[in-house]
């Protein structure tokens, strides 16, 4: 009775899961364009500094979007 109150008003845990995850989903979506433009040979230096900030000690959760939309542009080339 109480949980389902909970889920009523918070949200169940996977709407809660959804809507955490679109906020990274739009950062990704918002870096798509930018990254699309890049030219080819671009790419291997900007992966590198990628992998140097991760080396620094930022986050993975700071690197995620980036990250992921060059692979998404990858793929696509």
């Amino acid at each position: 009775m109480i949980g389902k109150l909970f889920a009523k008003v918070l949200g169940s845990r996977n709407e809660r899961l959804l809507r955490k995850m679109g906020k990274t989903v739009a950062r990704i979506n918002a870096l798509e364009e930018s990254v699309a433009e890049l030219p080819d040979a671009e790419f291997p230096r900007r992966l590198e500094t990628l992998k140097y900030r991760c080396a620094q000690g930022e986050t993975l959760e700071a690197l995620l979007p980036e990250t992921f939309a060059f692979v998404r542009e990858a793929g696509k080339r």
